[in-house]
């Protein structure tokens, strides 16, 4: 799940002040979950820019707006509409707003009505947890399923710091020790044993950026 928060309303109009006809696309998965980019906040979105002086020319809701082949077919569907625009408000991460933007064939601006927070997990009361950094590097199987690059502030892969205290993290005093977490479920299964591997510092090669990630017939590849 990623997670998003709406912008500011001002942040917004100033990124459309150029701009009087907008046409909206939301998302129908990560950013309604959050309620950033789904039906009611679409609604919302129109409401108040029209009072803004904006004219909202349409909207569309892709079930997942970063597959460009759900953009395309939703832009595709509106194309008289957005013939009449100026430009895209895309209410979702910006993975969904730059593939709006790249696969918009009317050469209209996309703006990102969101800021892209996190991924995450959802609890069953609708709480989002951040998990993994998705650092290209996985070692859950080693560290209990506990992941230390994302819930330990300082991404230590050899154990705590000593500013650990009672359990509690040095950096924020209300949080456990994402070390001591994984100590305690190593030792339930009895693999403490595990703790005594020295982890080879992190290859931060599989962490440049921008990644381009192939799909062949039966696995993804990505160059080195």
């Amino acid at each position: 799940m990623i997670i998003t928060e709406q912008k500011p309303l001002e942040e917004i109009l100033e990124m459309l002040k150029d701009y009087s006809k907008i046409f909206l696309v939301g998302c129908g998965e990560c950013a309604t979950t959050c309620k950033t980019g789904g039906q009611e906040e679409l609604l919302k979105m129109k409401a108040v820019l029209e009072q803004n002086g904006k004219t909202i020319t349409g909207s569309c809701i892709p079930d997942a707006p970063c597959i460009a082949s759900q953009v395309k077919a939703e832009l595709a569907r509106n194309a008289k509409t957005l013939r009449g625009s100026e430009a895209i408000l895309v209410l979702a991460c910006g993975l969904g707003a730059q593939s709006v933007k790249e696969n918009n064939r009317f050469s209209l601006g996309a703006f990102s009505a969101c800021n892209t927070i996190c991924g995450a997990l959802v609890d069953s009361a609708g709480n989002f947890f951040e998990k993994c950094s998705m650092c290209g590097n996985c070692i859950l199987g080693i560290t209990a399923g506990i992941c230390p690059e994302t819930l330990c502030p300082k991404g230590l892969l050899n154990g705590p710091c000593g500013g650990m205290n009672k359990g509690k993290c040095e950096v924020d005093p209300d949080k456990d020790c994402a070390w001591v977490l994984i100590y305690k479920e190593l030792e339930k299964t009895g693999h403490l044993d595990r703790l005594r591997e020295v982890r080879p510092a992190k290859d931060h090669k599989k962490t440049t950026k921008p990644h381009k990630i192939i799909m062949t017939s039966d696995k993804i590849q990505i160059p080195n």
